[in-house]
């Protein structure tokens, strides 16, 4: 099963450019200035973090396990830490865990990007994961499952798969993050949506990449997340400052770059 890589970003992007430690790490000949450099500040990935990302992937999960409904159904239908789920289909074994896992779809069909569901179509179908179950009783027709840990609430018909630990992920020490670093030749991709859906994204928060261990991208990596101007000219609110002129009435000469000069028609 291919998963698409998973990375903390610092805003909202929609490249990336793969980047090590090294790459970002400030010279004893330079004397970056706190303005131009920021310091970044590195937090280690939670728990929470590791199991509740969600991913996209090519291969469709199994959904012959699933969610039927709880201890209290049907008077209670979001099920949380600590409740009992009764769990449809075969082969669960006592003490066994399972993750609960969801297949998404966005509600709104709001595209974050032109093109944005075609593509996210070409690389996989999105998944939630939910939370983490463990087998208590497998006496009766359905088995009968514990909520060990739950990122968001459980609804009948969500999917049981095994659970499957995660490699922890180590951090570089905090560095100078070079944000007018050059463009490199190392693995780039795209970032095709976020956790939830959201599009506006800060730190801490999920994204997934058309990139994954196919392309040699290795738990632990560092990708650099980089919005050229040029997307500006395609948003309907933001193009609007490409328009309006940049120069004084005072200036004698207005030095203008004719790529950016408002008067001259933009190819595309």
């Amino acid at each position: 099963m291919k998963k698409i890589g998973l990375l903390l970003v610092l805003g909202l992007s929609v490249a990336a450019y793969a980047q090590s430690s090294a790459d970002v790490a400030p010279t004893a000949n330079t004397s970056p200035t706190a303005a131009s450099f920021p310091f970044e500040r590195i937090q280690a990935p939670t728990n929470a973090d590791l199991y509740c990302a969600g991913f996209i992937s090519q291969a469709h999960q199994p959904d012959a396990n699933y969610v039927a409904g709880a201890l209290n159904t049907p008077n209670t239908t979001r099920f949380v830490n600590g409740d009992l789920l009764y769990l449809a289909g075969t082969g669960y074994q006592l003490d066994k865990e399972y993750t609960i896992l969801r297949e998404i779809v966005d509600p709104n069909q709001h595209e974050a990007f032109a093109g944005q569901t075609k593509l996210i179509k070409s690389v996989g179908q999105p998944y939630a994961e939910l939370a983490r179950v463990k087998i208590v009783d497998t006496r009766n027709k359905m088995a009968i499952a514990q909520v060990e840990f739950s990122c968001d609430p459980i609804v009948p018909g969500d999917v049981a798969v095994p659970f499957v630990e995660k490699p922890t992920v180590s951090f570089h020490l905090p560095v100078r993050f070079d944000r007018f670093a050059p463009a490199n030749a190392k693995t780039a991709g795209r970032i095709l949506m976020a956790k939830d859906f959201d599009t506006q994204l800060g730190t801490g928060m999920k994204v997934y990449l058309n990139v994954g261990t196919n392309q040699g991208v290795k738990t632990g990596d560092y990708f650099r997340a980089v919005r050229g101007y040029e997307a500006d000219r395609h948003n309907e609110v933001d193009s609007l400052s490409f328009k309006a002129s940049t120069t004084e009435d005072t200036q004698k000469v207005a030095h203008v770059r004719r790529d950016l000069d408002p008067r001259r028609p933009q190819a595309g």
